[in-house]
């Protein structure tokens, strides 16, 4: 173009097309897809143009023929529902689900191509109008003309429900075939799923199993019949698992529990012969780990066990409690706590899953009755006792902790801790003075359990006890260096010094001593004073030992090991033949009752009688005369002789700690009392008693009238004062 040639621009602004459609191109074009769906559910349809019929699809919906299109489609899929109906509904006997199967599958591939071929109609026409998408579509009308046809919905569940019943009588069904028929109902909706087969399904499986249970817990025990409600829910839950909803299992799991448990727990539980009492009197772990799963499932199941079990252990713990034989022997009374412990320890971690509302269940009872016998606290501290002189000779570290927990557990079940602490004083005491602990460290073991248990001053004056004895073995070091070569060849003497107040009071008894152990007293006594500024000792002679040698008739002689009261009694032989026993009284000065005993070990005890005495019987009378025994023989040089007393403390002995134990109480109530008041300042009286309690409880159960006397000592003394307009109101005075 030359450059003086003006440049042309051409821009189309506007552009009208008109296509004009053959009025009859919609219904040749249907007949086209018709005749396509056709021979797609005629299983014909390798020869289509599935490209070719896309695109007629296509040229309906454009050219605005999408409702003649949708609508055809609707009538011709229901035409065909309807044959493949009637197909379904000759298949007679197990062909039936086959058949229906069949065509069920048929009819998906079937709805893939179709949908495949409409696509744009899927994706246009369908939403635009808000009609149902084809694919859904598909399953709607075979819902309505296949599935709830009035020949075929109620035949269709009861050949389902016929199968199950078949499966749970122990045949086998064709499980395959029934997960294919279940899905079909999943994939035409959960509504469908639920109300044409789900519903009715548990309906008759509640009635099914209401009717099995019942005959069930007619004909078998308890065991037998929580087996087999295991085995049906077991069965359920596969089954499931196998070619039902998975959503279904609550359902079904359900309504076994309800009608095989749930309905009959207060039966299972109380069954004569074989319910829970029984499996836990007969260690039946896999039966109660049974029982306890099983009624884990259901309302108030456990608590229905939890409630028996606490019942049983109540009544056999009160049985053991108030048994008067048993009450006889301390350390095995303990030893049967002990063992029922363990029982039903053992029952709650094997079959109770350690469940920790069992173990408080368990706890509580053993509190309740433990408490029931107001000895207890006693023969708890004669076990340890028993345990720590002798009992655990041999025993591994391990053992020994094991042994000393247990103690602590059925300490913790105390509500009178102030009680064992007496007790445990005074048997402590025993075995270190007499040397008869079996392991330092086991006491000191024990001791640090119950100071982490009640707190530094509830083991104080234990440990000081500790420290005393050390304190003693350097004391007496100091006092051979001093008087070594005083001391000769004569007695020698052992001193433990002991602080008041650290130790049991013990009443001030003293005893004739021989001369020669009086001067040898005397001596430690200057030294130890002579050491010690402003300090007393008062000798505690009834809590002493001796060893004594002996040479009897044929020259045989012995090493013998006796109380400090025995070694007394037998030093008077060296100088009489025969003692009347108002002679030894007198010489001797021990007390009537501790001179008795004493007489009775060396004179009524095979094997250990130094003494006989004359006339000869098991008791000892004031009017007994007493020889040295010149036949006594043993195999061993060394003889033990010791003193006979009864294990458990006498009666008066007894009224006397509860008289000591009332009066430390006292104190500790009114320092309670103190702080509760100096804190609220005001107070009624209920709110006083019940605070008091709870701080009190971890040593002993205060009694409120002792509370109430306190208040009024307190009130006398100036601590408080009552309200003068309302009396049950208490003020503290600083």
């Amino acid at each position: 173009m030359s450059s003086n040639q003006k440049k042309r621009n051409f821009q189309i602004e506007a552009f009208k097309h008109k296509v004009v459609v053959d009025p009859k191109y919609a219904d040749k074009t249907w007949k086209i897809l018709e005749h396509a769906i056709h021979e797609i559910y005629n299983h014909n349809a390798s020869g289509l143009s599935f490209e070719e019929l896309y695109r007629n699809a296509y040229n309906m919906v454009l050219h605005k023929f999408g409702e003649k299109l949708y609508s055809g489609l609707v009538f011709t899929i229901t035409f065909h529902l309807q044959h493949i109906s009637k197909s379904i509904e000759s298949a007679q006997g197990d062909l039936f689900l086959e058949e229906l199967n069949r065509q069920w599958a048929d009819h998906n591939k079937a709805l893939q191509m179709i949908r495949d071929i409409l696509m744009y109609m899927d994706r246009t026409f369908v939403p635009s109008t808000h009609k149902t998408p084809v694919h859904e579509l598909g399953l709607n009308l075979w819902r309505d003309n296949i599935v709830r046809s009035s020949n075929i919905q109620m035949r269709l569940l009861s050949t389902l429900l016929e199968l199950i019943l078949k499966e749970r009588d122990g045949e086998v069904i064709n499980r395959g075939l029934m997960r294919n028929i279940i899905k079909m109902f999943m994939d035409l909706g959960p509504s469908v799923y639920q109300e044409d087969f789900e519903k009715p399904f548990l309906e008759i499986s509640a009635d099914f199993y209401r009717a099995e249970s019942q005959k069930f817990i007619e004909c078998c025990d308890c065991g037998d019949y929580l087996k087999k409600a295991e085995k049906r829910l077991t069965e359920e839950i596969e089954r499931v698992s196998h070619y039902l909803d998975p959503k279904t299992e609550a359902k079904i799991t359900n309504v076994v529990e309800k009608e095989m448990i749930e309905n009959h727990m207060p039966r299972l539980v109380h069954m004569e012969n074989s319910g829970l009492v029984n499996m836990l009197l007969d260690d039946k772990y896999e039966d109660l780990r049974r029982m306890y799963n099983l009624f884990r499932r259901v309302t108030n199941g456990l608590a229905t066990i939890r409630d028996v079990m606490t019942s049983h252990i109540r009544e056999i713990g009160k049985q053991l409690v108030t048994d008067p034989e048993k009450l006889k022997y301390p350390v095995e009374f303990v030893q049967c706590l002990l063992n029922e412990k363990d029982k039903y320890d053992n029952v709650i971690i094997l079959a109770f899953n350690n469940d920790k509302t069992f173990q408080n269940a368990l706890n509580s009872s053993f509190e309740f009755f433990i408490n029931l016998n107001p000895r207890s606290p006693e023969f708890i501290s004669l076990f340890v006792d028993e345990k720590l002189r002798k009992g655990l000779k041999g025993v591994s570290e391990e053992d020994v902790e094991i042994i000393l927990d247990k103690v602590m557990m059925l300490f913790r079940y105390l509500q009178e801790k102030d009680v064992f602490e007496k007790y445990y004083k005074q048997h402590l005491a025993k075995r270190l003075l007499s040397g008869k602990t079996v392991s330092d460290d086991a006491e000191r073991s024990l001791i640090v359990k119950l100071k982490t248990e009640c707190g530094y001053q509830f083991t104080s004056k234990l440990e000081g006890m500790f420290t005393d004895m050390k304190t003693s073995q350097d004391t007496m070091q100091g006092f051979h260096t001093a008087y070594g070569a005083e001391l000769g060849d004569g007695p020698s003497l052992v001193v433990q010094v002991l602080t008041t107040g650290s130790w049991p009071t013990q009443p001030g008894v003293t005893c004739n001593l021989p001369a020669e152990l009086s001067a040898l007293c005397e001596k430690f006594r200057s030294y130890y004073l002579g050491t010690h500024t402003g300090r007393r000792l008062s000798w505690q002679t009834n809590m002493g030992t001796a060893d004594l040698k002996a040479t009897f008739g044929k020259g045989q002689k012995h090493e013998l090991n006796v109380s400090t009261y025995q070694m007394c009694v037998l030093m008077l032989f060296n100088n009489a033949d025969r003692l009347m026993y108002k002679e030894i009284e007198q010489a001797a000065e021990i007390p009537s009752s501790d001179l008795k005993r004493c007489l009775q070990s060396l004179a009524c005890v095979k094997g250990k009688n130094v003494l006989r005495k004359e006339p000869m019987s098991k008791d000892i009378g004031e009017d007994d005369a007493f020889f040295v025994n010149d036949k006594f023989t043993s195999k061993f040089y060394k003889v033990k002789i010791g003193t006979v007393v009864a294990q458990k403390e006498s009666e008066p002995e007894k009224q006397e700690t509860r008289q000591r134990v009332e009066e430390d109480r006292k104190p500790q109530i009114e320092a309670a009392i103190v702080r509760i008041m100096k804190s609220r300042k005001v107070l009624d009286h209920n709110n006083i008693i019940a605070e008091v309690t709870k701080q009190l409880q971890s040593r002993f159960l205060a009694n409120p009238g002792e509370i109430k006397k306190r208040i009024e000592s307190l009130i006398e003394r100036d601590f408080l004062e009552r309200d003068n307009a309302d009396r049950r109101l208490y003020r503290y005075l600083a």
